[in-house]
């Protein structure tokens, strides 16, 4: 299967049914009294994590996900059918955006994680929920709320303790064979690795976690040459960078100690909580003849690194190269530890500080002179009361009317100076105006 690591679509969770204007009408049963039962909810949208999933490529490939809407309310008081729930399926390691915000919605990172990304519209009551002791025959209604459209942004991130960094052909496939149970391919020219290979570690001591061979760096990366963003966004996951250096220095004709400052270059320009991760120098090809000049010029110009020199082919030095990752992942695993404690701390702080007051929200709403005894009005908080009452029979209108005199409008009209019988245009209706 290709490997797909960014897919953008659209997803729109259901709308919910309207509900129901009815009234018994039985033999022998006199004013029976409403009986219009409510809409069902629409569908929403959930998505999954999936271990066996490896790419996005599906999500590539359907642009666009709708989940069902709910049935309408029906007499006898039957209420309309929910709508069935969408499932979406994602490789572990998947973050998804609001493309039209950059916002993080959900955050898949272990299996079977389940997250509600677009809720379907709850359904609309009947008019037997309206029925009380002064209106007895309601003709009142709701409509169904909408159903949430999103743009989506879906970009897998490989979820790896350990990433191996370095130039084309500094060996990190090769090393992967050797202290895995993975089997990339391997060949002498640049970029052979073009996705991330993963493969499953384990020390002398029995500590295990999970190395990743990352597509080859070159310079320029952090500005998209190359593979450039595509192998750098996987390298935000990993715990610990492993530095790949190719000690012969293509045999002699690159400079090493170059070649690590340009790697070192590129991760602090793309990010520059990469530059500040836990890193080890892996010295690599130690058993070339032009690598064991190399290796002490390296290691006196950063005496304060660590670096472990290995033979990825030769399989030489391998278990102490996993028995130090072990060792550091424990290091970081107790600084995580503290952070938590830390952190929890904070928050029961917080819950225990009363805070008294009340805040008032902004009412979303605009109304416009359009000129010539004509007024428009619009916003979020306007269009919510207008899909929720139709207008299609009267006492919806007076539900309307006095939601409208609630969010203050004929208030803001009357100060603009609105007459009696000026057009009131609300949408895709126009009301005239009599205060």
């Amino acid at each position: 299967m290709k490997f797909i690591d960014l897919a953008y679509f659209i997803i729109k969770s259901g709308d919910g049914g309207n509900g129901c204007v009815s009234f018994r009408h039985e033999l022998y049963v006199d004013k029976g009294g409403p009986n219009g039962g409510d809409g069902g909810d629409g569908g929403s949208i959930y998505f999954i994590c999936d271990e066996g999933k490896a790419s996005l490529l599906d999500l590539k490939i359907k642009r666009k996900y709708i989940a069902p809407n709910g049935e309408k309310g029906m007499t006898k008081n039957m209420h309309g059918k929910n709508a069935n729930d969408v499932y979406i399926k994602v490789p572990v390691g998947t973050i998804i955006y609001n493309n039209k915000t950059n916002e993080v919605i959900a955050d898949f990172i272990k299996n079977k994680q389940v997250e509600l990304i677009a809720a379907g519209g709850k359904g609309g009551r009947g008019n037997a929920r309206f029925a009380n002791s002064r209106n007895k025959a309601p003709q009142i209604f709701e409509a169904g709320d909408k159903g949430t459209e999103i743009e989506i942004k879906a970009e897998l991130k490989v979820l790896a303790d350990v990433g191996f960094v370095g130039f084309p052909n500094a060996g990190k496939s090769t090393l992967l064979r050797a202290v895995s149970n993975s089997k990339p391919i391997v060949a002498d020219y640049p970029f052979t690795t073009l996705t991330p290979q993963l493969g499953m570690c384990v020390d002398k001591k029995g500590r295990s976690f999970v190395c990743a061979d990352l597509p080859g760096l070159i310079e320029g990366a952090s500005k998209g040459r190359g593979l450039g963003f595509s192998f750098l966004r996987h390298i935000e996951r990993c715990r610990i960078i492993c530095h790949i250096i190719d000690m012969s220095g293509n045999y002699g004709l690159e400079d090493v100690v170059d070649n690590y400052k340009k790697i070192r270059k590129e991760l602090s320009e793309y990010n520059l909580n990469l530059e500040n991760k836990m890193e080890i120098i892996i010295a690599n090809k130690i058993d070339i003849d032009e690598s064991k000049l190399r290796i002490e010029e390296f290691k006196n110009t950063y005496k304060d690194k660590t670096i472990i020199e290995v033979s990825g082919l030769m399989k030489q030095n391998i278990d102490y190269l996993l028995l130090k990752i072990g060792e550091s992942l424990e290091v970081i695993n107790d600084k995580q530890k503290e952070q938590l404690i830390k952190l929890d701390q904070e928050n029961s702080k917080k819950l225990n500080e009363k805070y008294y007051g009340f805040i008032p929200s902004k009412v979303d709403m605009n109304i416009t002179n359009m000129g010539n005894h004509h007024w428009r009005i619009s916003g979020d908080d306007v269009l919510k009361i207008y899909n929720k009452n139709p207008l299609s029979t009267f006492d919806n209108l007076l539900v309307f009317n006095e939601k409208m005199k609630k969010l203050g409008i004929y208030d803001i009209l009357r100060e603009k100076g609105a007459l009696n019988g000026d057009v009131i245009h609300i949408f895709d209706i126009e009301l005239e105006w009599f205060d």
